[in-house]
């Protein structure tokens, strides 16, 4: 991509020119502003961390934010640019903006010390030549109405409560069980701002799509406790032969299997009801292996959570490792220089790590883009080898490295930034 035309420049975007910043994300995606929506939802980007490129003339040609999140990574966390609403004003494509934009991006990641950006994707090959590797999955589900669980013991003992879902008294209770539902999953990103709290559980009638408004279940053990939650609603239909509602779930999270069968029962199990579309998924979620026949449901596998290293050495010291490995990654990063060259990447099985850099030969050559692939464990070195992505050095067997890049939880970010 040639260099930004003469009187265009990057810069970090001023908290009174955020409006400016969603004028710019309206033209691109083909948003309208609604007095309504903008009432209930909050803006959760924050102020501090927009970014843009600014035209000749004053205005901006694109313009892009990022959330400052601690991303749950194998066995720990690390500090995670979560970069969002990355746009550029239709007239002002094919000259370079986006580009200008990804790199001061990647430099102030640099400078604010996060090892790692993660981001969606709104189209999925833009973001690889910039180093992003989807390293995550998630899995979309359309059950019947009363698909077979099979049976978790304790799970009788659990009860279901259920309200219309109200922002200011639930946010609270809906964040607190988020949280302990994705503990130890990584890319699980949490809601860590009064912002982003809030917008996962407004309803404006915008959003609705011919749904009723909004409403929570709860389950509940013995003593009263929460142990997991859905946000969902309800579309009216019929057919000659009946009712046929669609029940579209939010978010469904749960503490434990007995709370996953209560919740799913109840969802399953609605009045009126003859489909329920799911939320996303991890591709492990308990309520894959608990449905007796899968196949109706008819599983979607979607790309996920897209990972970027911005320090490489950083970022692979913030990590466990699943078995013992000593290997030398030879990494490529046009981007970055820095990430460039040899690293050898030596660990405990779940134990101490030490990244330093190397002299020699790598044992597997790859680009930063694979290397963001493999980082949360759910993509296989192996598997990106024999796909001719990954390449090893003569004699050197990569089914050791990875397995210890991999990881026994699947990463998924349940909710898009």
């Amino acid at each position: 991509m040639p260099p930004l035309p003469d009187g265009y420049r990057p810069l970090a975007l001023p908290a009174d020119r955020a409006d400016e910043m969603r004028a710019v994300s309206r033209l691109a995606f083909a948003g309208t502003l609604d007095p309504a929506v903008e009432e209930v939802v909050p803006f959760s980007v924050p102020t501090d961390r927009l970014g843009a490129v600014e035209a000749p003339d004053g205005t901006l040609a694109g313009a892009h934010g990022s959330f400052a999140f601690t991303m749950p990574v194998p066995g720990g966390t690390v500090p995670c640019a979560g970069l969002t609403w990355v746009g550029v004003r239709p007239e002002q494509r094919r000259r370079g903006v986006l580009t200008a934009m990804i790199d001061h991006h990647l430099a102030r990641c640099v400078e604010r010390g996060e090892p790692v950006s993660a981001l969606f994707a709104a189209e999925t090959a833009i973001y690889g030549r910039f180093g992003y590797g989807c390293a995550a999955d998630d899995v979309r589900l359309t059950l019947p109405r009363r698909a077979a669980l099979r049976p978790v013991a304790g799970a009788d003992a659990l009860t279901v409560r259920l309200t219309h879902l109200d922002a200011e008294e639930h946010a609270d209770l809906v964040d607190d069980l988020h949280r302990r539902a994705g503990a130890g999953r990584p890319g699980w990103m949490t809601r860590d701002s009064a912002a982003l709290r809030r917008r996962m559980v407004v309803d404006p009638p915008a959003w609705r799509g011919g749904t009723e408004a909004m409403l929570l279940a709860t389950v509940h053990d013995a003593a009263g406790a929460a142990r997991g939650y859905a946000t969902f609603a309800r579309k009216e239909g019929w057919e000659p032969t009946g009712p046929a509602y669609t029940v579209r779930v939010r978010e469904a999270h749960a503490l434990d299997a007995a709370a996953t069968h209560a919740l799913w029962s109840f969802l399953l199990d609605l009045d009126l009801t003859t489909t329920v579309e799911s939320p996303m998924l991890p591709a492990d979620d308990p309520l894959l292996h608990l449905l007796v026949d899968p196949r109706p449901a008819g599983p979607r596998l979607a790309d996920n959570l897209w990972v970027r290293l911005v320090d490489v050495p950083a970022a692979l010291a913030a990590r466990s490792y699943a078995a013992d490995v000593d290997v030398v990654l030879d990494v490529r990063d046009d981007r970055l220089p820095a990430n460039a060259g040899t690293w050898r990447v030596r660990a405990a099985a779940h134990g101490d790590v030490e990244v330093t850099r190397a002299d020699g030969p790598g044992d597997v050559l790859l680009d930063v883009r694979e290397l963001g692939a493999a980082y949360l464990g759910g993509r296989s070195l192996s598997a990106m080898a024999r796909a001719g992505l990954v390449q090893v050095r003569d004699g050197y067997d990569v089914t050791g490295a990875a397995a210890a890049f991999g990881w026994p939880v699947a990463p998924v970010c349940s909710w898009v930034f």
